[in-house]
């Protein structure tokens, strides 16, 4: 089990690439797939992609998000939730389809580095908040309502599909110049034997104003 005191932003390298590791596999009715089971594709397929701005707004101090709003795909949130870390050291994910969680271990949305909000794809034959994260395109919105009153507005930059077998964890969980967000949640081919998605669906997005 981690360490509470090791929950804050940054972590070492160890720690962050476990964390990373156990986010891509407790994102189910998106479970890791079974030992032995191949996922596909085998190479990280990239939805969209856009090149960077010259030009980013200065970070936010720490407050947590309320709500969060992505109009290309008709999301809007109610509260959004904490996610820690189970006794098992296993991060914790939404109870339902509907709810998105923040990881409180990562910085928060507006903060320096990459704030990380998960949802699902589907729950108990539920569609998930997170259903149609895979159609983000280049240059679409999320924008997070904080807690403090304050709204920023991330812009998409990359959306990508891995297989939780080789999720990106350094390219997630690591260091960025600026306030970033990650929107992760489950997708690809659908393994009934175990009822569980093979790979992540993970959007990348900069904060561009507040």
């Amino acid at each position: 089990m981690i360490p509470a005191s090791w929950r804050r932003w940054p972590f070492p390298l160890v720690i962050g690439t476990f964390i990373g590791v156990v986010l891509a596999a407790a994102l189910t009715a998106c479970a890791t797939p079974s030992a032995g089971r191949v996922a596909s594709p085998a190479q990280p397929t990239t939805v969209a992609s856009v090149a960077s701005s010259a030009v980013e707004p200065a970070p936010l101090g720490h407050a947590k998000p309320a709500t969060l709003e992505i109009p290309a795909i008709g999301v809007r949130t109610g509260e959004i939730v904490d996610l820690g870390l189970s006794g098992d050291g296993s991060l914790q994910v939404p109870r339902d389809a509907i709810t998105t969680g923040w990881f409180t271990g990562g910085p928060a949305p507006g903060e320096v580095g990459p704030a990380v909000l998960a949802g699902h794809v589907d729950y108990k034959k539920v569609p998930g908040v997170f259903v149609r994260l895979k159609d983000l395109k280049a240059g679409d919105e999320a924008v997070v309502h904080r807690r403090d009153g304050v709204t920023a507005v991330f812009t998409v930059y990359a959306v990508e599909r891995h297989p939780k077998v080789s999720f990106p964890t350094e390219k997630v969980y690591g260091d960025t110049t600026g306030p970033e967000l990650r929107l992760i949640t489950c997708g690809g081919d659908f393994d009934s034997s175990t009822g569980n998605y093979l790979d992540n669906v993970i959007a990348y997005a900069r904060l561009t104003r507040a």
